[in-house]
């Protein structure tokens, strides 16, 4: 084999690439000068050595690069030179986020340092990548100069991680506030970083979970991010494309102040850490400045707040690692985008039996129980996760599953002011129906309800504008339904309910069940308040009205309904899972067309 090289190597060099070469090649080699006709060295191979006969041209000519050096691919001691050790250093100092001082106070805060957060939840191995350790590297740690450890110029990921991780399973993208650096504010890279993180999440399908802690935008550094086309707004342009695209599940750790509280707001789920997070339109220094008013950041925007009064948190953890074992059980109800199906994992039986159902439900419309009580006989031992339970609790919205199958039940509880549909419960169903509807999540409707309720205050509240918004979405999911009448079920409570004009694909009524425009009391006042008046003896008086009210109740019983095909069919209550189990199971393919319309104008 004959080779050339450049005529800067010495005899020796030339000669230990020629015996380099001859050995990798297993051939005997010449090396020629590049130019002319100079043999500068020659070596023939020992023997058993060589690459297999091998050759990486087309020609026994070539050109070599005459380094001095031998095959480093040959080399198997060789090891991380200087630069990648200087790189090493540079990723172990990113790692350790902003300043000392700041990691300290994270304890007597109750949080932890946003990186141990992230092994909370992925592990050590199930972090796949981080994108972005970077950001805005140069900005404090100049190339050649030691940063300051201690400076508040200290910008490790520019306070905003992101990246991919396996979680429970399932891949998903993760953003996640630093709030040792500038109070996990955000400013123009990190803001760079979310938006791809979102904007990746579109092409790839898979969920979005936001672990939050910011004070908000930085506003010593707006320029460039603020107003921009791809600038912090886009945060909420993007979560609305990614709206009902794949579940959006969001953590709050500590403030989320002015634009970083709109992130909670726009996802799917929203969780809050008691003592330590809150999410308010501005800080209290902002609201007294502006209104005068003196409030802490807990009364002015706390988990009790946003649980209790807004409806905007879902469910409240009581510290990290239960905000982690929440979102685990959420997760477990939800596919990976609006293509895919909702988990099914291994059924299981009741909690408890379903035999007791009828003896928990009370023949007296007006008397109040616990429709837990009949949950816990229908879905599998478990599988229940009340979202918003202390916002309108007239109405209970949970995921639960039926023989492993997920499924979200819009359920009326009497046991809250008798099940009366009020304009914050309305408004809890309407988002969780639609939720549901956007991830094929089939729903169950356990209706026992007077209705809507009346009066002043509930139309200054917005009665009928939250009411259309339950209807609506009753209306316009096309999964499938399934609607219980467990026992009373007045006026447009029916229809909200799911009832029968809703195209359910089932109305079943348990004996208890009944079926009317208004209650018997209600509707003998209306119809017999003037003959009855006419009665003076209270005594046959009080008869009357008890004939009546009986007579009324005949002509609106579950009987009555299945007589006349209202309903599908009245269920012996012991056997309402088992009936349900089968439904779900027939209908779990069915699909349903909606006119074609770009979209309603309810919601």
């Amino acid at each position: 084999m004959e080779l050339r090289i450049n005529t800067t190597a010495t005899e020796q060099e030339a000669q230990a690439i020629a015996k380099a070469l001859a050995s990798h090649f297993g051939d005997e080699v010449e090396l020629y000068a590049e130019t002319g006709d100079e043999l500068l060295a020659s070596a023939s191979p020992e023997p058993g050595t060589g690459a297999g006969g091998s050759e990486t041209g087309t020609s026994s000519e070539g050109t070599a690069a005459g380094n001095g050096g031998t095959d480093a691919a040959a080399d198997d001691t060789l090891g991380p030179t200087e630069r990648e050790e200087t790189l090493q250093a540079e990723i172990d100092d990113i790692l350790e986020g902003g300043p000392e001082k700041y990691r300290d106070r994270l304890s007597e805060q109750g949080k932890l340092f946003v990186r141990d957060r992230l092994d909370l939840w992925f592990g050590e191995d199930g972090l796949s990548f981080e994108d972005g350790k970077f950001a805005n590297f140069d900005a404090w740690h100049p190339s050649g100069q030691d940063s300051d450890p201690d400076s508040d110029d200290r910008l490790p990921a520019d306070g905003l991680i992101t990246g991919a991780a396996e979680f429970e399973g399932r891949d998903l993208h993760f953003m996640a506030n630093d709030f040792t650096v500038k109070a996990g504010s955000m400013a123009e890279k990190g803001v760079e970083k979310f938006l791809r993180m979102q904007q990746r999440a579109l092409k790839t399908g898979r969920p979005v979970l936001y672990l939050m802690d910011s004070s908000g935008g930085r506003i010593d550094q707006q320029t460039g991010f603020f107003a921009n086309r791809e600038g912090i707004g886009k945060y909420y342009y993007n979560h609305s494309m990614l709206s009902g695209r794949v579940p959006q599940i969001c953590v709050l750790y500590g403030p989320c102040i002015a634009g970083a509280a709109y992130t909670p707001m726009f996802a799917d789920f929203t969780i809050m850490v008691r003592d330590v997070s809150a999410m308010a339109i501005a800080s209290p220094r902002m609201v007294e400045m502006v209104t005068g008013e003196e409030i802490d950041l807990q009364d002015l925007g706390g988990p009790d707040v946003h649980a209790r009064h807004s409806g905007s948190a879902d469910l409240i953890a009581e510290d990290e690692e239960h905000a982690r074992e929440l979102v685990a059980k959420l997760i477990g109800y939800l596919p990976d985008n609006s293509d895919e199906d909702p988990p099914r994992t291994d059924g299981t039986a009741p909690k408890l039996s379903p035999e007791g159902i009828d003896a928990v439900v009370p023949d007296q419309p007006n008397r109040g129980y616990d429709m837990f009580d009949v949950i816990d006989r229908i879905v599998d031992e478990g599988s229940t996760l009340e979202l918003r339970p202390e916002y309108g609790p007239e109405i209970i919205t949970s995921f639960a599953r039926i023989d492993g199958r997920p499924i979200g039940i819009v359920a009326n509880q009497p046991n809250h002011r008798a099940g009366a549909i009020f304009p914050d419960a309305a408004e809890k169903a309407a988002e969780f129906i639609w939720t549901c509807d956007a991830y094929d999540i089939p729903l169950l409707y356990l209706c026992d309800t007077p209705g809507f309720m009346a009066g002043s205050q509930v139309e200054k509240d917005g009665i009928l504008e939250q009411g259309k918004k339950m209807i609506y979405a009753t209306s316009s999911a096309t999964v499938p339904k399934q609607s219980v009448v467990v026992r009373k079920a007045y006026g447009a409570g029916i229809y909200a309910m799911s009832g029968p004009a809703y195209d359910p694909e089932s109305v079943l009524g348990l004996p208890s069940g009944e079926i009317a425009i208004m209650g018997p009391e209600a509707a003998i006042n209306a119809v017999y308040a003037n003959k009855l008046a006419e009665i003076d003896d209270p005594e046959e008086r009080k008869q009357k009205e008890q004939e009546l009210r009986e007579e009324y109740r005949e002509d609106i019983n579950v009987h009555r309904m299945a007589s006349e095909v209202v309903i599908d069919e009245i269920v012996p209550p012991s056997s309402l899972r088992e009936e349900l189990e089968a439904r779900f199971e027939f209908y779990e393919t069915v699909e349903k067309d909606l006119p074609d319309k770009k979209h309603g104008t309810i919601l």
